[in-house]
């Protein structure tokens, strides 16, 4: 597993290996799972400890402002999870697979996988739905590359669920979504996202699943839960699924303090001379005297003369 810079504020702990995700579900104890989108991101999820970070395609929106995860690109994705990387040292690292870049076929699937493992150095990929994607991540992990799948809502193909819903909200919609779950675990992924599923679904379900189960809005039943960094941080100004929880609100902090600075600057009170780098005068004379002579002093009008008043 490869290994970011590290910080000598992060803890001493040893790197998250996939086995050690297995042991935590026998243990029962919670894997805490988050999304990071660039270098800083990625520290602050390191020095907090948590178990997996997710490169998720939620990107699009978060980060580069589109108005789905659709559009963002493979080279997009590659981009913030090889930022993502610099920043880890011990959770997990998992980046979305796009949407676009590995359903037409197997060798298109496993290509992809391929560059997010090569060039960005993720140690998993994640793709989402069953159906077809179950042949793709069984090729995937027969390339040799982990792979986290992902059910329920699934925000690449939202549009062909009636939108941003929960899913399985009928006995007949919950057996779906657990027939793709355990296709998913059968070809040989390493865990799964349950995502918008009903707390009821999702405890009648994880006792037939034996890989790990991590959570977004399917209740408190699964192995894990996992948030959008910037929706639990309260940074993102979209609308906040039922699931988020906000842990802090520093979008108005942060529009404030940049507020301030450019206030600051307007009224020249930034920079103070503790911000300043000092010359010696000797120097500063010498400095002057190198110098051509302005064109124009300093605070002369450069512009053209005034027309004289008219009688």
């Amino acid at each position: 597993m490869s290994t970011g810079p590290l910080s000598e504020h992060a803890p001493a702990r040893p790197p998250v290996t996939f086995a050690r995700l297995g042991e935590q579900k026998a243990r029962r104890q919670p894997i805490a799972m988050v999304t990071a989108y660039d270098y800083p991101g990625a520290q602050i999820a390191d020095a907090a400890g948590v178990d997996i970070v997710l490169v998720g395609d939620s990107a699009a929106m978060t980060v580069l402002g589109y108005d789905s995860t659709v559009p963002i690109s493979v080279d997009e994705m590659l981009m913030l999870t090889a930022a993502v990387r610099r920043g880890l040292r011990t959770p997990l690292l998992v980046a979305d697979l796009p949407f676009g870049s590995y359903e037409v076929s197997d060798e298109q699937a496993i290509a992809t996988a391929q560059r997010f493992v090569k060039e960005a150095g993720a140690d998993a990929v994640k793709i989402e739905r069953g159906g077809t994607s179950i042949e793709r991540a069984r090729a995937i992990i027969a390339a040799g590359i982990p792979v986290m799948g992902h059910v329920g809502l699934t925000p690449q193909t939202a549009a062909t669920l009636g939108g941003y819903r929960a899913q399985g909200r009928t006995a007949e919609g919950a057996l779906a979504v657990f027939h793709s779950a355990r296709a998913l675990q059968n070809a040989g992924c390493f865990a799964l996202v349950f995502e918008a599923i009903p707390s009821a679904a999702t405890e009648a379900m994880m006792p037939l699943l034996d890989i790990p189960v991590i959570g977004i809005g399917a209740g408190p039943a699964t192995d894990g839960q996992v948030l959008v960094f910037h929706d639990l941080l309260g940074i993102y100004d979209g609308h906040a699924a039922r699931f988020v929880k906000r842990y802090a609100q520093l979008r108005e902090p942060m529009i404030s303090a940049v507020a301030a600075y450019a206030d600051d600057v307007r009224t020249r009170r930034y920079p103070a001379p503790e911000h300043e780098y000092s010359m010696p005068a000797t120097e500063t004379q010498l400095l002057i005297g190198l110098l051509p002579e302005p064109a124009h002093p300093r605070g002369a009008i450069t512009g053209p003369s005034p027309s004289p008043a008219k009688a």
